[in-house]
């Protein structure tokens, strides 16, 4: 669930040392390792993220108050996640107010065994979507391609099963616009190397959300 590939320490260490770490900048990694960081830089880039929260929350009682204030873009059922986390850990359904304090709670216990990080944030819950993860290529040049997608919606207990290349059955205008945000998200965030940009497609609302 995170090795030293994903450690912005790990290779901030190198950079200070002068190793070339083969990879994207201690930077980079930190940014992305923050999926509410990652869901703003998405947004400043005009790439679509499932509504929710723009901050972390410290208690299952603020979450409650967020999602009952006037203001709010989310309804239940909501998701909760961790911000630092990834592979399925630290996230919750939750279907009602009754249950938002047990879940923020366990969510935010899993979240620090796992990640080392309690921070959880909210997003609208997507009821069936396809998990669509897009391929890319960076060099140290500002050069960036993609490498087209594969559909990762097999899971079990959120944990990718089957990954299918080209994902089957998807809209190309859907395809255009996935493959081209990719793009346009980690140029913004100078990532070089390998990775992958994951999205959510749903296809009774037509529409994708960038998650990570």
């Amino acid at each position: 669930y995170g090795f030293l590939s994903e450690s912005a320490n790990f290779v901030k260490r190198c950079e200070e040392e002068n190793i070339k770490f083969i990879g994207p900048s201690s930077a980079t990694i930190a940014l992305f390792g923050s999926k509410v960081a990652a869901r703003k830089l998405a947004q400043s880039c005009d790439v679509p993220v499932v509504p929710g929260s723009k901050d972390v929350f410290s208690s299952g009682e603020a979450v409650r108050d967020f999602i009952n204030s006037s203001d709010n873009p989310v309804s239940y059922p909501v998701m909760l996640k961790a911000s630092g986390g990834g592979g399925g850990r630290g996230m919750r359904i939750v279907d009602g107010e009754k249950d938002i304090i047990s879940s923020f709670d366990s969510c935010m216990r899993e979240a620090m065994a796992a990640f080392g990080s309690g921070d959880i944030f909210v997003e609208q819950y997507v009821k069936d979507p396809r998990h669509i993860e897009v391929q890319v290529l960076a060099d140290a040049s500002g050069n960036t391609v993609h490498l087209f997608e594969r559909d990762c919606s097999v899971q079990l207990r959120n944990q990718k099963v089957i990954e299918i290349a080209p994902a089957p059955n998807f809209p190309q205008e859907i395809r255009s616009r996935m493959l081209q945000d990719a793009i346009k998200l980690v140029k913004a965030a100078n990532y070089v190397n390998a990775g992958t940009v994951e999205f959510l497609y749903s296809p009774e609302r037509k529409e994708y959300y960038f998650i990570e």
